[in-house]
């Protein structure tokens, strides 16, 4: 038989059954006995004794006793007086039991017979209730615990018990689905929600939350390219932020945990066992309903294998389900708080009147009442705190509670009942005879909603530190979504004073969790503020918490994908570095940054990284992890970003050099690794050296000089005679090379500019007077750091421009580094002997090979340039005048020299001293030394200012120009070519052409081969940048001649030479542009003349040369057919790009074939 619900009946349904003259006094006390309907479920058997039901655990009296109301039916034993249950007792068993249907229809029924009942209507008409609810009544066919039905509790933190909607803002369509869904009977629903081919449509909550999750997932197991997918498939939603799914729950567990606890191996959510998770009821009251006796049915194993895996997943959900009753025991904890703070001692009036119209239950009753108030506070009140009381305590509830106990539970209550007792807040008495009732329905029109999260909030006022604590950590991830990101750092010291403080460690990892998810993109700003908290934040808890607590929000964040958040995470592993245990510093947080640096392709980021590299060297400890430090120096030295290696100079290396002095191992382990590596690098570099390593390792050396010299100050043998006080000199501005970083300048190396400045002198003094013996540190580098050094620069390729300028560098800083004393006694003697530049050697015709190398070059621009006082000029006058006399004498090849005046000649202060020198070499005895004179000409031209060239450079040209060696005269030729090509004066231009046009014109050079070939080279070399007048009156008029010339040349072989030159000129000049007079008056018939020769000579040049002249030819034909040419381009493909973007520009308005395009651009082999 089917069980009927004992509340389903309607008042006419009650009067129906009573007896005709049984009326119904709903007035009356509950204590009052009253005659019950024959149906009435609370009647107890025959042989029971009559049970009282407690409706409400919490609820007191305005005296403050429980309010039991008698349960006991109408019984047939004889002399036992009937009872009958109130209105307001069946409406509070309907809400405790989970009737909700039920008490809808009830509060309906009361309603429409005029007889609303202040229960009902304040639970329907507050949204809270229903937002709170964790199951739903228990099947009849359920399996029975040792405690009753075994009902599922609730859980926001599992899928399969989630309900989105209900979370929703449209708190109505929830409630109408709810009653929807449980007015289906519980198998029907059952088999409907399990059938594969009807399911519930998925709700918009719904669906975010599990695209929240996919996404999670997919970015865990390195599917990246299918979470971007994804996310630009789900635009509409942030899959940063958990809050933006729009649920007000804590974030479920990730897939892969729902998938290992709802797997296959339990059976579906919907039909397990559900079972209750709560204050078991006997602890509530010691009296209970007469209930018919329920007999536990057996139990086969498999269900009693799935009650035990029920069990284990209820374990994992009753984390969840403590931390909702923590909230409730707290808000119980406050409002005991707030009773006994607010109400003072009652008049002796006030009790008598409770007495009188509340009579007190019995003793057991009230006790047993009062009891389960005090030690369950996990229980919510059922009036859910609209209600005020405003009675005073009664007696009954003092004694209640005994001391102990509440020592016992709650020993934080002790502080604030002792505060409350030093300072009880007073209020006025009314001088009433108002019923405690009558004040209770008439408070309850005030409108208080504490049932919702917030109104619980508001209820309750913080009384000391800890609460304020608890208040913050349950608010602030409410607070945060709701804040513009603006302005969301303003939170940023009410989240670290809350993560400090609060006991809950899981509370602490929320809050640290939603500091560094508080942007989703912080700028400079916004990071630096992050970072100072968490600097305070770690100088508070202390390591062990930084270690705990804030470490695994970095390596949460490693992977991100916003670099802002991968480079807020670099910048805290090294801003936290001084406050983390030393072990994990030198393992976790170092293990983190070199995965950074290897993997991430932000440059800002690595950037960071770096920077926290050089911190933790700056605290790393453990001698095992040189080499480690020494790979990450090398690996960021290496990278593209120049930002980085940057960082890696400004940072890192000054201070891993720090770390490597303190172990004693700079100088004899981390510098001479990196010369091992040079020396290494030049041996395979044989066939071509790679630029960019060298550049790497020497870099290194030049940041590791100023660490260097520091060891050799620090380890000198007048360290101990060092006094501070007395009168110190100041250190010249201009003594160390301007640092590149703060870690870099010797004071802060050293200590105190004071140290260093006292150091220097005694330093000075013991170099000039007491020699170096004893001085290991200083020994090794004047014995093997510098002949290594001296070694190495005499392989490298003199011709490479970027090495000599790199090594020219270093010298130049170790130099002045190291002192001037240094220099001149340790330095400049060791580089004189390997050149070995004595008079016997400068005047032999000989030569010395060494003169050739890179040597040369290094030592005039980076050691004898260090100081630039009168001898030091001198003597690197001196020096370059020997060797430019040396290697003009023995015919050695110029490279070294040339390299020594494009270095110096890079800089102006050196232009008049190199002037001194080539002037030296204008009136030398030699001829061969005033061609070299000559030739060094062309490469000072370029860098030196007009002023210079009319004043000094010219007039030593002209002077070469007439030289009796005609070997000499030629030699100019370059140097006027590149006046031509740089100078803008008119009346230089003119000399200069003038002097060219002798040499062409004067009948004496008219065999000249020699000239011919040098002013065909340099015409075409110095054409297309040149002036366009002088290249159209004077250059191309002057190749006509020289091919028109070359057509009767007898001798065959300088007939190719001159070909040869006069198309690679005419190639050069085929990209200017040229006038149609020019072009039919001199560049055609000069090509002509030379196709004639290239017929005999070269069938691959005549080619070449017949396509030029078809594409002149054409050109020249269809020059009236445009106004817009100006000038004719032909191969723009050879020029720069300037030229090359006008010819391109025109080529739409050729009528050129395919064929004859193709041939122009064939030239380009």
């Amino acid at each position: 038989m089917a069980s009927v619900n004992p509340f389903n009946l309607s008042d006419s349904e009650e009067e129906a059954e009573r007896g005709p003259n049984e009326t119904v006094d709903t007035e009356r006390s509950p204590s009052d006995g009253a005659p019950g309907p024959p149906g009435n479920p609370f009647s107890p058997p025959a042989d029971a004794e009559p049970p009282a039901l407690p409706l409400s655990g919490n609820r007191t009296s305005p005296s403050g006793e429980g309010i039991c109301v008698s349960a006991s039916a109408p019984t047939a034993m004889a002399g036992t007086a009937e009872a009958r249950i109130s209105v307001d007792g069946i409406a509070a068993q309907l809400l405790k039991d989970q009737y909700i249907l039920t008490a809808l229809e009830f509060h309906t029924e009361l309603l429409e017979a005029g007889r609303e009942l202040p229960r009902l209507r304040d639970y329907f008409s507050n949204p809270g209730n229903f937002e709170r609810q964790s199951g739903t009544p228990p099947a009849k066919d359920q399996v029975l615990g040792p405690g009753g039905p075994l009902n599922r509790a609730g859980s926001i933190s599992t899928l399969d018990s989630l309900d989105f909607a209900r979370y929703s803002d449209d708190g109505n369509r929830e409630t109408d689905e709810r009653v929807a869904e449980s007015e289906i009977p519980s198998q029907e629903r059952k088999n409907f929600k399990s059938s594969p081919d009807i399911q519930e449509p998925i709700r918009p909550l719904e669906k975010r939350a599990l695209n929240f999750l996919v996404n999670e997932y997919l970015l865990k197991n390195e599917y990246k390219l299918s979470s971007i997918t994804f996310s630009d498939e789900n635009d509409d939603q942030d899959f940063e932020l958990w809050d933006d799914v729009g649920l007000n729950i804590p974030k479920p567990p990730d897939l892969l945990q729902l998938y290992r606890n709802c797997g296959s191996s339990l059976t579906s959510p919907r039909e397990r066992v559900d079972a209750s998770v709560g204050v078991d009821l006997g602890d509530l009251s010691e009296i209970r309903f007469a209930q018919e006796p329920v007999k536990k049915p057996d139990l086969s194993q498999q269900q009693q294998t799935e009650v035990v895996q029920e069990l284990e997943y209820q374990l994992n959900l009753l984390s969840g389900e403590k931390q909702s009753l923590a909230d409730q025991i707290k808000k119980l904890q406050s409002e005991i708080q707030t009773l006994k703070r607010a109400v003072s001692s009652p008049p002796p009036t006030s009790l008598d009147l409770v007495s009188q119209n509340s009579p007190r239950p019995s003793s057991s009753s009230s006790s047993s009442n009062s009891n389960s108030c005090s030690t369950n506070p996990s229980v919510p009140p059922t009036d859910n705190g609209q209600h005020l009381d405003i009675g005073g305590v009664s007696e009954s509830e003092n004694v209640s509670a005994p001391p102990s106990n509440q020592n016992t539970s709650h020993p934080h209550l002790q502080c604030c009942n002792k505060a409350v007792r030093q300072q009880r807040v007073q209020f006025d008495q009314p001088n009433r005879k108002l019923s405690p009732a009558f004040q209770q329905a008439l408070l309850s029109f005030c409108r208080m909603c504490s049932d919702s999260r917030l109104g619980a909030e508001v209820s309750r006022i913080a009384d000391n530190e800890d609460s304020v604590m608890l208040m913050l950590g349950r608010c602030l991830p409410h607070i945060v979504p709701n804040v513009l990101l603006a302005k969301r750092e303003e939170l940023i010291p009410l989240i670290l004073c809350t993560a400090c403080l609060h006991p809950e460690p899981k509370e602490r990892d929320q809050l640290l969790h939603i500091l560094f998810n508080l942007i989703k993109r912080p700028d400079d700003e916004q990071r630096q503020m992050i970072l100072t908290g968490c600097v305070a934040f770690a100088r508070h808890v202390g390591p062990t918490r930084v270690e705990a607590e804030l470490l695994p929000q970095c390596w949460e964040q490693i992977n991100h994908k916003y670099p802002e958040r991968r480079l807020l995470v670099a910048e805290a592993c090294g801003a936290l570095a001084p406050y983390l245990p030393k072990e994990i510093r030198s393992s976790l947080v170092l293990s983190m940054l070199q995965q950074m640096l290897t993997e991430d392709k932000a440059d800002m980021v690595r950037e960071a990284v770096v920077k926290s590299l050089g911190i933790i060297m700056g605290y790393i400890d453990d001698p095992d992890k040189y080499s480690q430090g020494f790979e990450l120096m090398l690996l960021s030295l290496g990278d593209p970003s120049e930002r980085v290696v940057n960082a890696v100079h400004q940072v890192f290396i000054p201070a891993f050099a720090a770390w490597t002095t303190e172990l004693g191992t700079l100088h004899t382990a981390l510098i001479p690794s990196l010369l091992a590596r040079i020396e290494k690098l030049l041996k395979q570099g044989e066939r071509g050296l790679d630029e960019h390593k060298l550049h790497i390792f020497l870099s290194a050396l030049q940041s590791l000089t100023p660490p260097l010299f520091a060891v050799v100050l620090q380890n000198a043998p007048f360290t101990s005679r060092v006094k501070l006080h007395g009168d110190i000199p100041a250190i010249e501005v201009t003594r160390f090379p301007r640092p590149a970083s703060p870690l870099q300048d010797m004071a802060t190396i050293i200590g105190s500019r004071e140290m260093l400045s006292a150091l220097l002198l005694l330093y000075d003094h013991q170099l000039e007077h007491e020699g170096t013996t004893g001085w290991g540190s200083l020994l090794w580098v004047v014995n093997q750091l510098l002949p290594q050094l001296i070694e190495i620069v005499g392989r490298i390729n003199v011709t490479s421009s970027t090495c000599v300028h790199e090594f020219s560098r270093f010298f130049w800083r170790f130099c002045r580094t190291f002192g001037k004393i240094f220099t001149n006694t340790k330095v400049k003697p060791q580089f004189q002997e390997i050149l070995r530049l004595s008079e016997e050697n400068v005047d032999a015709s000989a030569g010395n090979g060494i003169l050739t190398k890179a040597t040369v070059p290094i030592y005039a621009t980076g050691v004898l340039t260090c100081y630039n006082q009168e001898e030091d000029r001198k003597l690197l006058v001196g020096f370059l005048e020997d060797v430019m006399t040396a290697l003009s004498l023995s015919h050695a090849p110029l490279d070294s020299l040339k390299a020594s005046f494009v270095e110096l000649g890079a800089n102006p202060v050196y232009h008049e001293l190199l002037l001194t020198v080539l002037w030296y070499g204008v009136v030398h005895t030699s001829a061969l030394v005033r061609c070299t004179a000559a030739r060094m000409f062309e490469l000072l031209v370029k860098g030196v200012n007009e002023t210079l060239v009319a004043q000094r450079v010219v007039p030593a040209l002209i002077t070469l120009s007439s030289d009796p060696e005609i070997s000499v005269r030629i030699s100019t030729i370059p140097a006027f070519g590149t006046i031509m090509e740089t100078v803008t004066q008119k009346e230089l231009l003119e000399r200069v052409k003038m002097q060219l046009a002798s040499f062409l014109e004067d009948p004496q050079y008219q065999d000249q081969h020699s000239l011919h070939m040098e002013i065909i080279r340099t015409f075409g070399r110095v054409g297309p940048n040149a002036e366009p007048r002088f290249r159209d009156d004077f250059v191309l008029p002057h190749l006509h001649k020289l091919a028109l010339a070359n057509n009767s040349q007898s001798v065959e072989s300088k007939k190719i030479d001159i070909s040869i030159h006069l198309f690679e000129a005419y190639s050069a000049l085929s990209c200017c542009f040229i006038s149609e007079e020019v072009m039919v008056n001199h560049f055609l018939p000069g090509l002509r003349c030379l196709h004639a020769d290239m017929e005999q000579l070269s069938q691959e040049h005549e080619v070449i040369l017949s396509s030029m002249i078809k594409e002149c030819e054409i050109k020249v034909e269809n020059r009236g057919m445009s106004d817009t040419q100006g000038s004719i381009s032909i191969a723009s493909s050879l020029v720069g790009e300037d030229a090359k973007t006008k010819f391109l520009s025109k080529m739409g308005q050729l009528t050129t074939s395919g064929a004859m395009l193709a041939n122009v651009f064939q030239r380009k082999k």
